[in-house]
């Protein structure tokens, strides 16, 4: 006799696996020919084979003695089913893969055996899991994805999880695990209502020209009227013709896109109003997850850098306090600027350039080759830590491996870091800091640097810094400042530092803003997303 086998059930309660969920499924399960004791310990063994391939869930289940949390017959397990099911049909609208409920409840009423009803239990601990950490953490590891985005994610323990769960109310639980900062409920709100708009035929046709300008008229300007209209810039119009109503709206949405606004809907203009909305929802879709990366304790004080937004921010109890245009790295190999979180600790007026070895080797050896007193600015040390006399080097005998000099700029009006640069100690070198060039500013595109953070308004960030511990922020910065020394000044109160990387924002007033993918890294993140099952159009929307 299979002793793991279930009687041939009837049609009653009392040899039934029946199930239904959400008000309709319940598991009840009777097996009155084997002993209790013979249950329990075919349940669990059946569970310890289906979980051992997971090391998280099988230690949680070796430590709650492999007792059910989804398959029982009690309440408890009634809310946990209920609740899990509830947060799975929900999943798409958090921007995750979808799951088939269907397909669940499928597998639970076909359960025959102990053996199929261990691993049931494994499955939905595993669908659990799955729910859990991606909701409230991201479904991807950001590092796999680009190699620039080196940020820690805090992922939370399945066996640890797993014990949270069972102790806590099922669905005020799950309900918890979602960030929760205002950006994320505010994307979820757009991504559901762009859902609805995609759903209604999207924005439209498309502008089908590069450029139009005011005053002009046609079948072309009807259709920047038209989507305009249907992106929320434009109330209903009849005109046909580019007048102020139209150029107003026109310089809205540039505004929100990152665009020059001047009203002329120029290439780079049309090509962002003849973006898919589809296009528009896979950037809400990635902010979401990137959103769940960041999913930390930001801290009351921080300092937000949106790379793709080229600004740098400070953040106060959520409001913004102080806003400045920053410049970030070039848009080729080991200068993009990398995307992580750290703790700025001090700054330093008048500061030296260290050059970074890469640089001294790349590019201004090459120009010493050619001309010993190229850059004339930058000093030659020695290991020693001495300044080293050009005239008696023979720059070409060095390879970029060999050259044994480090080369360094004074403080000056003229160096390359400005007149003080903030430190926030990380092994990636990145820091933010002042700049001499400061036409690059203007720029709509401010992708420049060797993978820093310039900031274009660095005298008045680091008064708002020190308001917090002085009177006269302005009198304390400049009475360092004019000694024209390198000095140290530590933050009492260290500042996080978040350098991010949002081409979808929402803000707290407003529409959507947007911004150009300008390293290609949201691309890669979407379609890593579609490839782990996340599809557009999902949710109820």
């Amino acid at each position: 006799m299979n002793t793991n086998a279930l009687p041939r059930r009837r049609a009653t309660p009392r040899t039934a696996f029946f199930a239904t969920l959400l008000g309709t499924f319940f598991i009840s399960f009777h097996t009155a020919p084997l002993t209790a004791q013979t249950r329990v310990s075919a349940f669990a063994q059946a569970v310890a084979e289906a979980a051992a391939q997971d090391t998280e869930i099988a230690a949680f289940y070796r430590q709650n003695g492999y007792q059910p949390v989804w398959t029982g017959t009690g309440p408890q397990d009634k809310a946990r089913r209920a609740a899990l099911l509830r947060a799975l049909a929900g999943a798409a609208d958090h921007g995750l893969p979808a799951h088939d409920a269907a397909n669940l409840k499928a597998r639970l009423i076909n359960v025959q055996s102990l053996r199929d009803l261990g691993r049931a239990e494994v499955e939905m601990s595993k669908l659990f899991l799955s729910y859990a950490q991606g909701v409230n953490s991201g479904i991807l590891i950001p590092s796999r994805v680009d190699s620039g985005i080196v940020r820690e994610v805090p992922r939370k323990n399945g066996a640890e999880l797993l014990a949270a769960f069972i102790e806590a109310d099922p669905s005020a639980y799950l309900r918890s695990l979602p960030p929760t900062s205002p950006e994320y409920a505010r994307l979820m709100k757009e991504k559901l209502r762009l859902d609805a708009q995609i759903a209604n035929g999207g924005w439209g046709a498309v502008v089908p020209v590069n450029s139009l300008k005011p005053g002009q008229a046609g079948q072309a300007v009807i259709a920047l009227r038209n989507r305009l209209i249907r992106m929320g810039y434009l109330n209903r119009s009849a005109s046909q013709s580019y007048d102020a109503t139209i150029q107003k709206a026109v310089q809205a949405f540039q505004e929100d896109h990152g665009l020059t606004p001047d009203g002329v809907a120029g290439p780079g203009t049309i090509d962002e109003i003849n973006t898919a909305a589809e296009k528009r929802l896979a950037s809400i879709l990635v902010a979401m997850e990137r959103e769940r990366w960041t999913n930390i304790d930001r801290g009351k004080r921080h300092i937000w850098v949106n790379l793709a937004d080229f600004t740098a921010k400070i953040v106060d109890g959520g409001r913004v306090t102080f806003t400045t245009r920053s410049v970030i790295g070039k848009n080729i190999h080991d200068q993009r600027s990398p995307e992580f979180s750290d703790v700025m600790e001090f700054m330093v007026i008048n500061p030296t350039w260290n050059v970074p070895r890469s640089i001294a080797t790349k590019e201004y050896l090459p120009m010493l080759k050619r001309n010993p007193n190229a850059v004339s600015h930058l000093k030659l040390i020695d290991s020693r830590g001495r300044v080293v006399n050009r005239s008696a080097v023979n720059f070409n005998a060095f390879s970029a491996k060999s050259f044994p000099f480090a080369i360094k700029q004074p403080p000056s009006s003229r160096n390359a870091l400005g007149l003080v640069k903030f430190m926030f100690p990380n092994k990636h070198n990145i820091y933010l800091h002042d700049t001499p060039s400061k036409s690059l500013f203007g720029r709509e595109v401010r992708a420049f640097s060797h993978g820093c953070i310039r900031l274009n308004d660095p005298f008045d960030f680091a008064y708002a810094l020190l308001a917090k511990q002085t009177s006269d922020p302005e009198g304390t910065f400049h009475k360092v400042l004019n000694t024209g020394r390198e000095t140290r000044v530590n933050l009492e109160q260290p500042v996080p530092v978040h350098l991010v990387y949002r081409t979808a924002v929402a803000p707290a007033k407003g529409r959507m803003m947007y911004r150009r993918d300008i390293y290609g890294r949201d691309a890669k993140i979407w379609d890593a997303l579609q490839n782990a099952g996340v599809a557009l159009g999902g949710g109820a929307g």
